[in-house]
């Protein structure tokens, strides 16, 4: 495969205290050079429907129920995308850029992001990028939680019990029962109940069919599926066929050189790399 370095790869770093969640967002280059090369692979690129077009012209994706986010459960969490003051933030909104700008270049529109092991913050990241996503006018993004062994979004969001994500995978509930609508330009689709075949779901042709039909008929520019741990279990490389390419979070102080090489080798080897985010960094702000 090809490669292209992206140099000056930039990532928000997020570090915890005994108190609750405490912001420290830097803003540093990321430590693992290879995993800062994207791989181009030679599958055809499908190039993502025009936005603008879409708000216009179909009534599936305004027909989702509504959730709000509310300030509590941001403050509460650690969700800081759309907060302009805080330095999180604009740590967050340079990811997106850069995340949109690979995306366009590329004609990619899916993204599986994960972490080598468990506790690492994946779903916190995915959060706030999918909510730093929601903030660009002509673009459509969908958040699904597909970590089917121990879903978190639900619980991060605060969000009432959604259907299975298991009986959607399967077709047997719509685009409107699993999904809900936070703001204009998100929608999420969290789930409580963890699968007891989640590798083998993820893997069904029902599952890939379920999820093309989600992004055609909302027809979303953006897809970020936040998934299990890569080294717990196969659920990740069951499901990469159905991305584009992958964001891997990596947690300072606990994950791994040797975790971190393990998951990029893996990954280099499916599908394309976009790059690691170093998370719970307990340094100072660093710009």
């Amino acid at each position: 495969m090809a490669r292209r370095h992206l140099a000056g790869e930039l990532a928000p770093d997020i570090s915890h205290d005994a108190g609750g969640l405490a912001m420290s967002i830097g803003i540093r280059p990321a430590f693992l050079h290879e995993a800062l090369e994207i791989r181009n692979s030679d599958r055809g690129r499908e190039q993502a429907p025009d936005a603008r077009a879409s708000f216009s012209k179909d009534n599936t994706w305004p027909s989702l129920r509504e959730f709000r986010l509310s300030p509590q459960t941001r403050a509460d969490h650690g969700i800081v995308a759309g907060d302009k003051s805080d330095p999180a933030c604009a740590a967050f909104d340079l990811l997106r850029t850069k995340l949109m700008q690979t995306l366009k270049q590329n004609g990619w529109r899916t993204v599986a992001i994960t972490s080598p092991m468990p506790r690492c913050g994946k779903s916190l990241v995915a959060v706030n990028l999918a909510l730093s996503l929601s903030e660009l006018e002509d673009t459509r993004t969908i958040l699904l939680d597909l970590d089917l062994r121990n879903p978190g979004l639900a619980s991060l969001l605060e969000m009432d019990a959604s259907p299975s994500m298991e009986f959607f995978l399967r077709g047997e509930y719509d685009i409107a029962d699993a999904l809900r609508l936070c703001g204009k330009n998100l929608a999420i689709g969290a789930n409580l109940w963890p699968a007891r075949l989640a590798s083998e779901i993820l893997q069904g042709e029902a599952a890939a069919k379920a999820l093309k039909t989600m992004v055609q008929d909302l027809r979303a520019d953006v897809v970020l599926y936040d998934m299990t741990s890569m080294l717990t279990h196969d659920d990740v490389l069951a499901f990469l066929p159905n991305v584009d390419c992958v964001i891997l979070v990596a947690a300072a102080e606990q994950s791994t050189f040797a975790e971190i090489d393990a998951c990029e080798r893996m990954l280099a080897e499916r599908t394309n790399v976009l790059g690691v985010v170093l998370n719970k960094c307990r340094h100072g702000p660093a710009y």
